[in-house]
């Protein structure tokens, strides 16, 4: 089992696998060139708050304009989520059984043991304090998180955490975001609430979601179990995986 860091521009890339010579920054780079090369000739993509179409498109700008339509959101939404995904699954083809792809709290996942995710969610009182136990017979899986406290990444709500697990990683990118969004209200309830009710309109898309804001939390459809840590999580993961 391997540990790596994978640096490339913006692409931040935590690595765990048992897939040896993996040649995975290659892959990377190339999806990162092809997006690249395709966004100097659509600039809407890379801007658009709304969903776009896209044709004649590279695979990945696919993936991320079919995730943004279902959460409702500009495809960019699902940009760390959806290089999570395709790398996990360049792995798996190459032979992995076990890769965890974590991209800035955007994690692809698939495992042949039971893994635990610890929380990170800025200043609440529950970061860092809790981790979602994923079992290995119900990867893969796509487990990402968007924040209105935490991060470089777009938010227009003020969620410390909204956490969507679903079958992809560039799906469940793109509805924390959309989700995260209406993280909206003086009380921290309200701004439960209003994601809570943004969730519903995307049940059939994902399996659960979480959403913390301050000190006060709320869950909609199906999260992993969840444990007490005392793991410290990394500053500037979402996740700290162990």
């Amino acid at each position: 089992m391997i540990t790596e860091r994978i640096r490339l521009d913006e692409t931040n890339i935590l690595l765990k696998t048992d897939l040896i010579n993996h040649k995975l920054s290659n892959f990377i780079l190339r999806q990162r060139m092809e997006l690249i090369n395709y966004t100097r000739d659509n600039k809407e993509f890379l801007i658009s708050f709304e969903p776009v179409n896209a044709e004649d498109a590279p695979f990945i700008a696919k993936v991320m304009v079919k995730a943004g339509k279902i959460a409702e959101v500009g495809p960019m939404a699902a940009v760390a989520g959806t290089i999570s995904e395709l790398s996990m699954n360049f792995l798996i083809k190459n032979g992995a059984k076990y890769a965890i792809v974590e991209n800035g709290g955007d994690i692809a996942i698939k495992t042949n043991k039971d893994v635990v995710m610890g929380l990170y969610a800025g200043t609440s009182s529950l970061s860092g304090q809790i981790g979602f136990k994923i079992k290995y017979g119900k990867t893969p899986m796509g487990i990402c998180t968007s924040s209105g406290t935490v991060g470089h990444s777009i938010s227009l709500g003020r969620a410390d955490s909204v956490t969507v697990f679903a079958d992809h990683a560039s799906i469940a990118d793109a509805l924390a975001t959309s989700i995260a969004n209406e993280a909206k209200g003086d009380l921290e309830q309200d701004a439960v609430q209003n994601c809570l009710a943004r969730a519903e309109d995307f049940k059939p898309y994902f399996r659960g979601v979480m959403i913390v804001v301050g000190e006060s939390a709320g869950t909609v459809g199906k999260i992993p179990k969840l444990i007490k840590t005392d793991k410290k999580v990394v500053l500037g993961d979402l996740f700290d995986i162990y």
